[in-house]
């Protein structure tokens, strides 16, 4: 399918979110204590492992742009199986992660600025997979969109 300019926007937005991430901007930071830093590890760890093995299985259809690529095929196996969109969980659970054990209130609310982005990009996303695959309809009832149904 063909990249459109609100793909492109989301992606601009998406990396310009990462960018202000970088910054060291100390608005207000809370004290860290032994569970907030290890619960900010997990989440890190678990993010980046999550991100990984999620790109790893997407494999070729992988792209930055919520349209899917001209010549691709649904995942519907492995992590996907459970969510829809788990790149998206790692990202954001990696860097919720690093804001929790970096204790920057600024780092947690681009991170959620972040996640929101993923929602309104996602809901974009699985219009344009709906109009590619007849299957994503019954795919969604079957998977979670950040996290696994139950």
């Amino acid at each position: 399918m063909k990249i459109k300019t609100k793909d492109r926007l989301f992606v601009v937005v998406q990396f310009m979110l990462f960018v202000i991430y970088c910054f060291k901007i100390e608005l207000y930071t809370f004290k860290t204590d032994y569970l907030i830093r290890s619960t900010g590890i997990v989440f890190l760890i678990f993010g980046f492992l999550l991100g990984i093995i999620s790109v790893l299985q997407l494999n070729r259809n992988l792209s930055p742009y919520p349209t899917p690529k001209l010549i691709s095929s649904l995942i519907t196996h492995g992590l996907y199986q459970y969510i829809r969109h788990p790149i998206y969980t790692g990202i954001f659970l990696f860097l919720f992660g690093n804001a929790l054990y970096s204790g920057s209130t600024f780092k947690v609310l681009v991170s959620l600025f972040i996640l929101i982005l993923f929602y309104f990009k996602t809901e974009y996303e699985e219009q344009q997979l709906s109009i590619k695959y007849s299957a994503y309809k019954t795919y969604k009832k079957t998977a979670g969109r950040f996290l696994p149904k139950f």
